[in-house]
C-alpha cells in the first residue's frame, strides 16, 4: 500500500510586498494506519501543510500525494475520503440544533440517512452531548461547540481526517475524552489514519505513534517519540526555578542548546536543555547579575518538549 501521506520537496510561498516562504521543500511520509503528530511553534508551517494536504490549498512547488491522488490534480478523488477539523474554528449554524448540523454534514458526504443517524447517535454518545442533541448550536458552550465540531469529522467516518489542534482551549475532562476517542478510532478498524497538530507536547507523546518537529517550513526531524528522545543523549536537561528576570540572557551562554521559560506566581520555571553540564555555573551566574535569584534547579530525565527546545531553540509559542 502507498502512504497515506506522501510530500516529496513541497514549498509554499506567500506573495505579497514582502513573500512569506510558509513550506521550504518538505519531504514527509505518513504510514496508513498510523496515529502522527506535527508539532511546531505558531507560524511554523502547520496550518499551510494541513491545508495543502486536504486540497483547500496549492503548492507553490513540489507534489503531495493523499491516498494515493495527487493534491493538485486529483482533488474530486481526495475529497470524500478525508476530513479536517480545526480547533477554535466557529462551524455550524446557530439557528440549528447540534443534530440537525451533524445531519447536515453527513449528507454533504452522500452518506444514507440510517447510517448517519446511527453514527450520529453514537458519537453523541461518546463525547458526552446527548441531551444537547435537540438544542440550537448558538445556546451551547465554546467546548461543547467544539465536541459537535470533533463529531463532525468523525461522522463521515473518513479514511485519512486532520485534526488541527483540536483541544486548543479545552478544559482537562473535554480533550482527556476527544484524545480517547482518537485512540480508539485509529485502533479499531485497519487502515485508519490521523494526523494530528498540537500546541500539547504531552498529547502528541501520549498519541502519536510518530511526531515531526517543524519550524520555519523545515522539517527538523521525524521518528517516534522514544526516538526522538534517544536523540538527547548527549545533551542534559534541566529545570531551574528564580525570581523574575530576563531570562533572554541565558540564551547566548556557551553550551546552552535551548531555553523554555513559564511564568510562575513566584517567579520563572526555566527549562534547558545543555550540552555542556559546566554551563550551569555561568547560568546561575548570569541569573544573579540580571537581578534574578536561584530558588531552585533539578536535572530531568528527556521529554518530548525538551527534544523540541534543542532542535527549535525555543518553546511553543
Amino acid at each position: 500500500m502507498p502512504p497515506a501521506v506522501e510530500v516529496t520537496a513541497l514549498s509554499r510561498v506567500f506573495v505579497g510586498k514582502s513573500p512569506v516562504v510558509a513550506l521550504d521543500n518538505v519531504d514527509l511520509d505518513v504510514e496508513e494506519g498510523e496515529l502522527f503528530g506535527l508539532l511546531g511553534p505558531n507560524g511554523a508551517g502547520k496550518t499551510t501543510l494541513i491545508k495543502i494536504l486536504s486540497t483547500l490549498l496549492l503548492p507553490s512547488k513540489g507534489s503531495a500525494k493523499v491516498l494515493g491522488y495527487d493534491v493538485a490534480k486529483e482533488t474530486s478523488k481526495i475529497r470524500p475520503l478525508i476530513n479536517m477539523v480545526s480547533g477554535g474554528e466557529i462551524s455550524g449554524y446557530g439557528l440549528l440544533t447540534v443534530r440537525e448540523n451533524l445531519w447536515m454534514f453527513s449528507q454533504f458526504y452522500g452518506i444514507p440517512g440510517k447510517v448517519a443517524n446511527e453514527r450520529i447517535d453514537a458519537l453523541l454518545h461518546a463525547f458526552g452531548l446527548e441531551d444537547k442533541a435537540d438544542v440550537k448550536v448558538r445556546t451551547i458552550s465554546t467546548g461543547q461547540r467544539q465536541r459537535m465540531n470533533i463529531i463532525r469529522g468523525f461522522v463521515t467516518d473518513p479514511r485519512l481526517i486532520f485534526l488541527d489542534e483540536p483541544t486548543l482551549g479545552l478544559d482537562v475532562q473535554t480533550s482527556r475524552a476527544i484524545r480517547d476517542y482518537i485512540r480508539t478510532w485509529v485502533r479499531s478498524q485497519e487502515g485508519r489514519t490521523l494526523l494530528l497538530t498540537t500546541h500539547y507536547m504531552r498529547e502528541a507523546e501520549e498519541l502519536c505513534d510518530r511526531v515531526a518537529i517543524i519550524d520555519r517550513g523545515t522539517i527538523l526531524a521525524c521518528d517516534s517519540p522514544e526516538g526522538l528522545k534517544r536523540r538527547m543523549n548527549r545533551a542534559s536537561t534541566f529545570v531551574l526555578d528564580t525570581t523574575h528576570f530576563d531570562s533572554s540572557v541565558i540564551s547566548n551562554i556557551a553550551g546552552v542548546k535551548g531555553v523554555s521559560a513559564e511564568a510562575m506566581k513566584e517567579g520563572l520555571r526555566i527549562k534547558l536543555v545543555v550540552e555542556d553540564e559546566s554551563a550551569i555555573s555561568d547560568i546561575i551566574s548570569s541569573v544573579g547579575a540580571s537581578g534574578g535569584k536561584v530558588l531552585g534547579l533539578n536535572k530531568s530525565e528527556p521529554t518530548l518538549e525538551d527534544v523540541f527546545i534543542k532542535l527549535v531553540g525555543r518553546g511553543l509559542e
